[in-house]
């Protein structure tokens, strides 16, 4: 299996260094170069992506029963794609990093490698808006941090439902005007020259 494949053997001093230090047994030590890229994607959140009582805005609206909807294409961030996909694996069992990125793997999420940083941040930013929480657990092999869903992060998860189901059907409303387009364009270029 992909998560046992990825998971670098460790000695118990040094997942002990790490569960003291606030890192990952697996995960790889923050660089100037990571704080830089968080920076950007912050920045190039835009409007949609806006805090509001401390939670970022997900969903646009909410019916009159208070399911969430949404409309359009909004942006909620460039560094937030990959937070649906994790919610939804974390919902369903995935509990740790590494099996995280194997269900990524799987889904072909990325056209390469998925970018286990990459997976790491989105958990600690998730944690840190209260939608996950941690913890560590040790047995016979290296301690690793296992994370859950609170109820801020199923709430969460329903909004990205509501604009996953709105991108879902805006990509089909493009495929099928695509579709009609080409199926037009060969029937013209097949349609027999005019008599002259």
């Amino acid at each position: 299996m992909l998560v046992g494949a990825m998971s670098p053997p460790r000695s118990d001093r040094v997942a002990a260094s790490n569960a003291t230090s606030g890192h990952e047994p697996d995960e790889p030590a923050p660089t100037a170069d990571d704080a830089a890229a968080a920076d950007d994607a912050t920045a190039a959140d835009g409007p949609a992506s806006t805090e509001t009582a401390g939670t970022f805005v997900i969903a646009s609206d909410r019916d009159p029963v208070g399911i969430p909807i949404h409309r359009g294409w909004a942006p909620v961030g460039a560094h937030r794609w990959m937070e649906p996909f994790v919610l939804a694996f974390l919902a369903s069992g995935a509990s740790h990093g590494y099996a995280i990125v194997g269900e990524l793997a799987g889904l072909g999420i990325t056209n390469g490698p998925v970018d286990v940083g990459q997976v790491y941040r989105t958990l600690r930013d998730l944690e840190q808006a209260g939608h996950v929480v941690s913890s560590w657990t040790t047995g016979t092999g290296p301690a690793r941090r296992d994370y859950d869903l609170t109820e801020a992060g199923h709430t969460a998860l329903d909004e990205w439902a509501a604009v996953m189901k709105e991108r879902g059907r805006l990509i089909a409303e493009f495929d099928a005007r695509y579709l009609e387009w080409t199926a037009g364009r060969r029937k013209r270029s097949v349609a027999p020259a005019p008599r002259g």
